[in-house]
């Protein structure tokens, strides 16, 4: 895949570059029997209290039901075709299987229209197939990730992204996150061979406010323009710098840690992120 350019006919086509999306499937329509009706919330939540700033509006979208668990073993299934959704960077593959069942599941990178993929013990570790870690062969790249066996794929989901298998200790796999950290992750959970679809999301560039406002997202106001009362970093005279950059609820944005010391999977992890 690539991504595009356009000429400057317009402000907004003048630096905008788009993925080619010339991978998906023409003409493929989304399977009514796996839509479901997601009303926009604006932001907001049962009270109709803002509780997320600078959402709304944005063009209708409707979910697609994915199958993350790829819990259906044995029985194999061909691609159909690869489609977008709008509620992720990934590209999704709708599959048939030989029972007649469809399922929506992530699209691999380099999964193709045809295409025969199958989970559970005995599979092939071949692009889409889906394996528990005790099946995946080192140095394999591999996404959808269970961290609870059965509960469904939770790691690695987003656009051209892919973890590495490196290798196993007592009932444990060894695997490097996109991230660098490298944790350990049971070996009777699954995880699906291959990268994730659309590695060129990263390149691409709006071109136009407008075309954010169609995605839902509101424009974002900076704290040091706020009034004290609104932002820790509001008021002062002038370009007041604000201070230390942080949150509205006082957060620091750069350097403080987040995490909790207490986090029961911390003794699962071999080696934080690399520090950039």
């Amino acid at each position: 895949m690539a991504v595009r350019k356009f000429n400057p006919i317009t402000p907004g086509s003048r630096f905008r570059v788009a993925v080619d999306r010339s991978e998906l499937t023409k003409g493929a329509k989304p399977e009514k029997a796996l839509l479901l009706t997601i009303p926009s919330t604006g932001g907001r939540n049962s009270d109709g209290h803002r509780t997320m700033r600078y959402r709304g509006g944005g063009h209708k979208r409707r979910y697609r039901i994915i199958d993350f668990k790829r819990d259906k073993d044995g029985v194999q299934a061909t691609v159909e075709s690869i489609q977008y959704d709008p509620f992720r960077t990934a590209y999704i593959a709708l599959v048939q299987y030989t029972d007649g069942d469809r399922r929506y599941i992530l699209a691999p990178k380099d999964l193709k229209v045809g295409a025969n993929v199958v989970s559970g013990r005995g599979s092939a570790p071949e692009i889409g197939n889906c394996l528990l870690l005790a099946d995946v062969p080192l140095g394999a790249m591999i996404h959808n990730i269970e961290m609870q066996p059965g509960a469904g794929g939770v790691l690695v989901r987003s656009a051209g992204t892919g973890a590495t298998m490196m290798g196993r200790e007592d009932r444990y796999a060894v695997v490097r996150m996109p991230s660098g950290e490298t944790r350990r992750i049971l070996l009777t959970c699954r995880a699906t061979i291959g990268s994730v679809s659309n590695p060129d999301h990263s390149l691409e560039i709006m071109g136009k406010a407008g075309r954010n406002r169609w995605k839902g997202t509101r424009p974002r106001v900076r704290g040091v323009v706020m009034n004290p009362v609104d932002h820790p970093m509001g008021g002062g005279e002038g370009r007041a710098s604000g201070g230390h950059p942080r949150s509205r609820t006082g957060i620091k944005s750069k350097g403080q840690k987040t995490r909790s010391r207490t986090k029961h999977s911390n003794a699962l992890i071999i080696s934080r992120k690399k520090k950039s």
